[in-house]
């Protein structure tokens, strides 16, 4: 198949770009670099030292495993640039993570609130146009989110729900409560797409994600050089990631407020396999279908004593320290939401262990020199002062 990856210089696009290759796929990716500035911009890195850019990488995993992979350096938001990749490799399939994809970064003020939703709307706006009038037949793969659901007192279904109201009934849209300016412009872009699948007849699976954990994929362990990033900071650095940085260093394990909060989860292994799956089954002509992509669900609290298990283990002396909590969430509320789809399909999943936790603390280990340890706890609220 010809895949087109949007936003292949990430955590999830440059293995996801390595594995379609390995495969045997056609595979051409696209990037800005907006992750590598936001960091320059915050002074911030990932702890993996990563290629300078995306055509050095290619060369690398090139000299590895003599595969090519294609890249564009260029901007989504410019409508030019959407019609031109596109329709110049037309994908079969397009794998989309092409977006600002952070919570705190979205909350920091009214800039970046702004530049999250115009960067990530125009962005898959502009790629749904060119799908539109130039591959028609192509299959959208989104990375969406879990967050878009938020925390509702209900069973949360995998898009859609049937409602029953004054004796009628219809199958809609599961409502959609997100707890940031991230967050909310992914519940825009689901919208959009349902559009587009509904008016245009495109077809596209929107992967509502979990937070994805790890570090190391079948061809990040070929060659240092083909290493994804790996953020630990405040603003782009997820829970467990997080944590696991901290508990090399001797930083206690950052917990916001009560630790309740609980989420769906997942390995960066499986992140790939969800990936992959849904591009070789893909969704009909008009259809928008909906997966939650995550394996387990774990509190904040419940992880940190993971960590804190994994590190005892390894010698370590890893302490858990609450923080008043920087964001307006719920920390006690119940989560079940439902995730068979991808098992369907075929996912078999990695589970997280003690034994898994101590791997990563190892690897993370032969960098411990590069943490940038005044860029971990939280230096944005959500709520303005009083």
């Amino acid at each position: 198949m010809r895949i087109l990856i949007l936003g292949g210089d990430g955590y999830l696009g440059w293995p996801t770009a390595m594995r379609f290759s390995q495969r045997g796929h056609d595979v051409h990716v696209v990037d800005n670099y907006l992750r590598r500035r936001a960091h320059a911009e915050a002074g911030t890195d990932s702890l993996m030292p990563i290629l300078p850019d995306l055509p050095a990488r290619a060369a690398a995993w090139h000299e590895v495993s003599g595969r090519e992979v294609g890249v564009t350096e260029g901007d989504l938001t410019d409508p030019q640039l959407a019609q031109d990749v596109i329709g110049g490799f037309r994908p079969d399939a397009i794998v989309h993570y092409g977006e600002m994809p952070s919570a705190p970064y979205s909350m920091k003020d009214r800039d970046h609130a702004v530049f999250t939703q115009t960067n990530n709307v125009v962005g898959t706006l502009n790629v749904l146009w060119a799908m539109r009038d130039l591959t028609p037949d192509c299959h959208l793969v989104k990375l969406g989110t879990m967050g878009e659901y938020g925390t509702p007192d209900i069973d949360i279904e995998e898009g859609f729900l049937e409602i029953v109201h004054n004796g009628r009934s219809d199958y809609l849209p599961f409502p959609k409560v997100p707890g940031s300016m991230y967050h909310l412009s992914k519940v825009h872009d689901s919208h959009n797409i349902h559009f587009a699948c509904r008016v245009w007849g495109l077809r596209a699976t929107d992967l509502n994600q979990g937070v994805v954990y790890g570090i190391q994929t079948d061809e990040t362990r070929l060659d240092d050089r083909l290493a994804t990033r790996f953020d630990y900071d405040d603003v782009f650095g997820t829970a467990l990631n997080r944590f696991c940085v901290q508990a090399v260093i001797g930083h206690p394990l950052t917990v916001y407020g009560t630790g309740g909060q609980t989420r769906g989860y997942l390995n960066i292994v499986d992140t790939l396999r969800c990936i992959e799956l849904a591009v070789l089954h893909p969704a009909d002509p008009g259809e928008f279908r909906v997966f939650n992509q995550f394996t387990e669900s774990f509190s904040v609290m419940e992880l940190a004593e993971i960590v804190q298990k994994a590190g005892v283990q390894a010698g370590l002396d890893v302490g858990i320290q609450p923080l008043d909590n920087p964001r307006v969430e719920a920390e006690v509320h119940y989560y079940n939401p439902a995730h068979t789809k991808l098992l369907d399909l075929g996912l078999r999943p990695h589970l997280l262990s003690t034994e898994l936790v101590g791997s990563m603390l190892s690897v993370i280990e032969r960098f411990r020199d590069r943490v940038i340890t005044e860029h971990i706890d939280p230096r944005d609220r959500w709520r303005p002062a009083t």
